[in-house]
């Protein structure tokens, strides 16, 4: 079973997130949309498979995660990851949540790290 199949997010906080979104469309060039910007990919070894990578500030007072960046990482097959990930003793921060992009689901990395994994509807 495959388990991670790429990047799917990078967060992070800061001050104000309108203006750090406005400041990397104006001086990086990102295409910027109301979450931040997405970045299109295709992935291998199916090259017509198209994947996305989403880029996103938050607020430097927010309490969706609790360090300075968390990192979203891709999945094939959420449920069945999860299962295994709890035999293999690995702390699940909550339960799946299906929204019409995607599943989702928060656990903590071996320091403690929240990390989301995500089975994107591409």
């Amino acid at each position: 079973m495959k388990r991670v199949t790429g990047i799917g997010g990078i967060f992070f906080k800061c001050k104000d997130p309108k203006a750090t979104t406005e400041w990397y469309q104006k001086h990086l060039g990102l295409d910027t949309n109301p979450y931040g910007a997405s970045f299109e990919w295709y992935e291998s070894p199916d090259s017509t498979g198209k994947a996305q990578t989403q880029w996103t500030p938050f607020k430097e007072n927010s309490k969706y995660f609790k360090n300075e960046f968390m990192i979203n990482y891709r999945v094939e097959n959420l449920e069945a990851l999860v299962i295994e990930l709890k035999k293999e003793g690995v702390t699940v921060v909550d339960q799946i949540e299906q929204f019409d992009y995607g599943k989702f689901i928060h656990i903590l990395d071996g320091e403690g790290n929240k990390v989301q994994l995500w089975e994107a509807n591409d």
